[in-house]
């Protein structure tokens, strides 16, 4: 039986880890995963991710993956 608080509203939650790579910005920072708007139901416990203090690669683009989901995230200073 589906849930009656959120069979009807499914359009407003976004599928866990819906994208493997995941663009961030300074606005995201502190980067922690899950990310705000995921579904509470799927989530794991939060944890935050040192985007910002690690090194960037040849491209400029730091990287992070959540050691929980592996959703990999994408930062680029600016």
């Amino acid at each position: 039986m589906p849930n009656p608080h959120t069979a009807d509203h499914q359009g407003e939650y976004r599928t866990p880890n819906a994208a493997r790579v995941v663009a961030v910005s300074d606005t995201d920072l502190p980067l922690h995963c899950p990310m705000p708007g995921s579904a509470l139901w799927s989530s794991h416990p939060r944890v935050y991710l040192p985007i910002d203090e690690m090194a960037p690669g040849p491209d400029g683009v730091r990287h992070a993956s959540c050691p929980y989901c592996g959703t990999e995230y994408a930062y680029k200073a600016g």
